[in-house]
């Protein structure tokens, strides 16, 4: 934990009725600090040493991984009508002990990770504050230290609500989040990054002591109820996390937070009474923009009929805005009430899956490629196969590794039917691109079977709901039309939930309506076998253990029926990749003898890429990889690699070329740097005179080595190769008439 002296000074908070406000009255007051043992490791909680001007800050420490959380409140902005929540996460490479690449020596732009980790602190949080409070939320993570074992993506949602609860904002924590690693069978709480590595599941659970409000993990082909038991052996710990959060609140001795109730809108009971029927009658039956024109319509009655003539005010105050708020509160009901009564929009039962379409090989020329469709939701997929140079590196305070599989989702305007600029990927493009890529990544070869390089792009061409799991199922069938040999197939569902009190409803492959007024958004991901990728949003309180293990369920059964459709468009990868995509070859040498195939300068190796037109990488653990556009060049590079970098075998037989002539014998190059030296006497089975008598520089010939000694030098012999043919021919010379007049001179002379 961070040194201090005993006592610090604390500004005091004066609360008023906007949350934030502090006065610059002083008061000496201690640290205040709260641990206890989780998962074998002290986790501490601490405040009123760092940031005392923020409405909270907190200090979490696990291990010596150490993060800073600020949360600060503001007034809300005029004319706004939703919750204004931000969450930023960053990590320093001072953390780790690390400079940052680059010249400015700088963090930029948020990370991939960090934009994720942000993510993964606002999901929890969110539904967390009451209904109708619009103030100012803003909640600051940084990674102060990380010891290189334990993650502190976990430790800034802990932080961010034990920031929140000493905050003046009515938060109503307080929730928790652990991480749960799978080793050997067992579950593992907090695991280090090492047995991360080498486990099977990566699972983050976030909730209250009552229930659970977020999850997101991913594991090799998790059975249901594996996953079920994982998360509620999680639980057991967030509930001792949240303990630990209500101890410091009390160490602090806080007061209790009051949020007054919104004013009832003035014409909802109106909407209701006048357009409930017609709303309802409006969303059974009718594709997405058929239900939208028809609200749209209405709405526009109702405005027309209480505000003719573009007013925006009645005479006794009531606004324009009110009335749209009534018409979607009454909109919201109309949907949440027909799906308690077991009614879908599009009139399907509850567990039914949308109409499904698939195809592969849509675009030509494209390594791979696919199109999903269910419903009104539409991924397009394509496949890029490339060299060990199109890996792409990785470098941060807490990973530093090569990605060789890539998965960028693109969400544009015209999926929705709107019109917007087009610019980078945003928070949400990237939260979903990554629980696409990691739940496919299960599935995929190991370098040593397909040293490819893979990139997926998947495009979503039309959405209603769920494009993150369509964007796993068009990837899926697009790997496989990429000839990529994948262990098993992987489909995405999406599950919803309607809850009201003790009665609830799951709803199988949620359209976009029903995931905006529902309850849950629970996409699981996965193979026939099990599960590879799991995530739940809530926008209530959490949810039973009863409604995760029927969601686990009825999303297997769901998972199940999806790949039996999607695999009438393909069954198992194609054979053979793209005639478009490189050839690749791997093979694997001592690596002592690398710098042989180099060469002096990269001489050796520059040569042998621009004579077979090949890319050739190689690793530090001899790991040789070979790329071309043909076949052929790539087999013929992997030939010289092979001769040039083997082992000489004594009694193993080569077919040299004569690099230099002597008066005592020829050098001959048996493998590409491998020079041997065949003595004079070995060059015939008869007397030699003079060694040009028989070969020159460039002649090839069959030696076989006889000797290699203790410094490496190789002994050949033609006169050997020359008796084992001679018994074939019937006699020696024969065996050597290929050889000309010089030999049998030479024979004659003996």
């Amino acid at each position: 934990m961070i040194e201090k002296l005993s006592l610090v000074r604390l500004l005091s908070v004066n609360r008023h009725e906007r949350a934030g406000v502090r006065t610059q009255k002083e008061s000496i007051v201690e640290q205040t600090t709260v641990e206890r043992e989780i998962g074998g490791r002290t986790f501490s909680l601490s405040t009123g040493y760092l940031a005392k001007q923020a409405s909270g800050a907190v200090v979490v420490q696990y291990g010596e991984t150490v993060v800073f959380v600020a949360a600060q409140t503001g007034p809300p902005r005029p004319g706004i009508d939703f919750f204004p929540l931000t969450c930023d996460y960053r990590e320093r490479f001072a953390a780790a002990g690390k400079f940052p690449g680059g010249f400015l020596k700088r963090e930029g732009r948020p990370s991939t990770r960090e934009i994720l980790t942000a993510r993964l602190t606002d999901r929890p949080i969110r539904p967390l504050f009451p209904k109708g409070y619009n103030d100012e939320v803003q909640l600051v993570s940084n990674a102060l230290a990380y010891d290189g074992e334990n993650d502190p993506d976990v430790l800034s949602i802990n932080g961010a609500s034990a920031a929140l609860m000493i905050s003046p904002a009515p938060f109503q924590g307080p929730i928790a989040a652990v991480r749960v690693g799978m080793v050997d069978d067992e579950l593992v709480l907090f695991p280090t990054r090492e047995e991360l590595k080498e486990g099977t599941l990566d699972l983050i659970v976030a909730g209250s002591k009552e229930s659970v409000l977020m999850i997101e993990g991913f594991g090799n082909q998790i059975p249901e109820d594996v996953m079920a038991d994982a998360i509620m052996f999680a639980h057991e710990a967030v509930v001792d996390l949240c303990g630990l959060q209500e101890e410091l609140v009390a160490a602090l001795n806080l007061p209790a937070k009051e949020f007054p109730e919104a004013e009832e809108n003035p014409f909802l009971g109106i909407v209701r009474e006048k357009a409930y029927g017609r709303i309802r009658e409006a969303k059974v039956g009718k594709s997405k923009a058929e239900r939208y024109a028809a609200i749209d319509a209405i709405r526009a009655e109702l405005i027309e009929e209480f505000f003719p003539n573009g007013a925006t005010e009645t005479e006794d105050g009531k606004t324009v805005g009110q009335l749209k708020q009534a018409v979607y509160k009454t909109d919201h009901q109309a949907i949440r009430d027909l799906l308690l009564e077991g009614k879908r929009l599009d009139g399907r039962e509850l567990g039914a899956l949308r109409h499904v379409e698939s195809e592969v090989g849509i675009i030509p020329r494209i390594h791979g490629s696919a199109v999903f469709t269910r419903g009104e939701t539409q991924a397009v997929a394509q496949i890029t196969l490339g060299t060990a140079r199109d890996t792409q590196r990785v470098d941060g305070p807490v990973e530093e590794f090569e990605k060789r599989f890539m998965l960028d989702y693109n969400f544009p305007s015209y999926s929705v039917g709107e019109c917007r600029p087009i610019r980078g990927p945003g928070r949400r493009e990237i939260g979903h691109g990554m629980l696409a890529e990691r739940s496919v990544a299960w599935v995929l070869p190991t370098a040593e079977k397909f040293p490819y390089t893979i990139r997926m792009i998947s495009d979503i061409t039309e959405s209603n709901g769920s494009s993150s799991m369509a964007s796993v199922c068009s990837g899926t069938l697009a790997l496989m039309d990429a000839g990529v040999p994948i262990s098993q197939p992987v489909a995405g569902i999406s599950i919803g939930l309607i809850k009201e009190g003790d009665k609830w409803q799951l709803l199988t492959d949620i359209m976009g309506d029903e995931d905006h007024h529902g309850d849950m958004d629970f996409k699981i991901a996965g193979t026939g076998k099990g599960i590879t990728g799991i995530q739940l949003d809530l926008k209530i309180d959490g949810i039973s253990e009863d409604i995760i293990r029927a969601t686990l369920e009825q999303g297997r059964n769901a998972r199940r029926d999806l790949l039996r459709i999607m695999l009438q468009a393909i069954s198992r990868p194609r054979k053979e990749i793209s005639q478009y995509a490189p050839r690749l070859l791997q093979t694997k040498i001592d690596p002592e003898k690398i710098g042989l195939l180099i060469g002096p300068g990269g001489k050796t190796i520059r040569a042998m890429q621009e004579e077979t037109g090949t890319q050739i990488d190689i690793n530090n653990d001899g790991t040789v990889t070979i790329a071309a556009a043909q076949a052929s060049g790539a087999e013929e590079a992997l030939a010289r690699i092979e001769a040039m970098t083997e082992e000489v075998k004594v009694g193993r037989t080569y077919k040299g070329k004569v690099s230099s002539v002597k008066d005592f014998g020829a050098f001959i190059e048996i493998a590409p740097g491998k020079d041997g030296l065949c003595h004079i006497s070995e060059l015939s089975d008869g007397f030699v005179k003079n060694v040009s008598d028989i070969c020159k520089v460039g002649d090839e010939l069959e030696v076989k080595v006889i000797a290699v000694d203790d410094q490496n030098r190789v002994k050949l012999s033609r006169k050997a190769v020359l008796a084992e043919q001679a018994p074939a021919a019937g006699n020696s010379d024969d065996g050597d008439s290929d050889e000309g007049d010089s030999d049998e001179g030479d024979s004659s002379e003996g």
